[in-house]
């Protein structure tokens, strides 16, 4: 019997070796060709932890049989990299460097997904609190526009144009914005937005994004319940808006002359190839100064990181932080930096 028991656990166990290797792949593919590839790349923290259990479960039989989840384990490392940084704790942001927040704040709960009325004011609380130099809003209250809730900043731009069906992206800034514009995105909802910050040292490109969502409700039960060819048909959709988005963007940004920092809501993982194309040779701020798994967005039981503030090599990176605030489906995010390293 447990010789049974056994050689099913070894057959579950290389299947889920295979899908761990599979994804190995997905950064470096294009999701045009192979969209579901692309899938896994959202899966890859709960393909490691499975690997680790049975890893665990044939390092306590003492059989040889862990030599395949600790071979893809290791391949997966050295390809992809680590998901979870080993930090005590994350750096303090000290007075005189760069503070900059990222943060989808879901329309501010204005559709009142959430039961709690206080939302808003405690985004705006958060805000005032942490006082980052430049904020950049994804999904932002475009009736927030002539409020005095963000009077510390002196300079913003808000992308927001009635009648237009555009998720609203904001930037708000301490320091003046020299240019501004946006990026649209054809044939969707999303969009991304920049502006030339002036500091004190340097003009710095400030880019905001929000790519495609693949609108699936966070919960595992609805995943189950929906019709699988339903679903793999609309993520699969949504993956390839991804990967033109992120061209239209790459391109951009390769015509500007500034120092660069792009954040945004990218609704995929450091798994992709959209974060790879995107990331290109920039430093990802919780890669260099993060503690932990980093999550900012949650399916029930299942946390993922998909918003990211990437920062020019000319940069210093000092600080990452996560903040585990519920005020909107995702979770804030906050870096800072010297300029001037290189």
């Amino acid at each position: 019997m447990r010789y049974l028991i056994n050689k099913l656990v070894f057959l579950v166990n290389g299947l889920f070796a295979f899908l761990l290797a599979m994804s190995c792949f997905v950064p470096q593919i294009p999701v045009t060709h192979f969209p579901f590839l692309s899938i896994l790349s959202l899966m890859v923290p709960l393909l490691v932890l499975t690997n680790v259990i049975f890893f665990c479960y044939w390092l306590l039989l003492g059989s040889r049989n862990l030599w395949m989840s600790a071979i893809v384990l290791g391949i997966g490392y050295l390809v992809m990299g680590t998901f979870f940084r080993f930090q005590p704790s994350e750096e303090p942001i000290s007075k005189g460097e760069i503070s900059i927040m990222s943060f989808n704040a879901r329309g501010f709960n204005r559709s009142g997904m959430i039961s709690d009325k206080t939302i808003s004011t405690q985004i705006v609380a958060l805000v005032k609190a942490e006082d980052p130099d430049i904020v950049c809003f994804q999904e932002f209250d475009y009736t927030k526009k002539k409020s005095a809730d963000f009077n510390a900043y002196k300079y913003s731009f808000i992308d927001y144009e009635y009648g237009h069906k555009k998720v609203v992206l904001a930037i708000y800034s301490k320091f003046p914005i020299l240019n501004n514009g946006s990026l649209d995105f054809p044939e969707s909802a999303n969009s991304a937005i920049y502006a030339d910050v002036v500091t004190q040292k340097d003009t710095v490109r400030v880019y905001n994004l929000h790519l495609e969502s693949h609108k699936v409700i966070p919960s595992v039960r609805r995943l189950s319940d929906e019709p699988k060819a339903r679903l793999y048909k609309r993520m699969s959709r949504s993956f390839a808006k991804q990967q033109e988005q992120a061209a239209i963007f790459n391109a951009h940004r390769n015509a500007t002359p500034y120092k660069k920092i792009v954040s945004g809501d990218f609704n995929n993982t450091q798994f992709s190839n959209v974060y790879q194309v995107i990331k290109d040779d920039m430093q990802d701020s919780f890669l260099e100064q993060g503690s932990g798994y980093g999550r900012t967005y949650n399916f029930k039981y299942y946390p993922v990181r998909i918003d990211f503030i990437f920062l020019d090599k000319a940069f210093e990176v000092k600080a990452h932080k996560n903040f585990d605030v519920k005020l909107s489906d995702h979770f804030p995010l906050m870096a800072s930096f010297n300029i001037g390293a290189q």
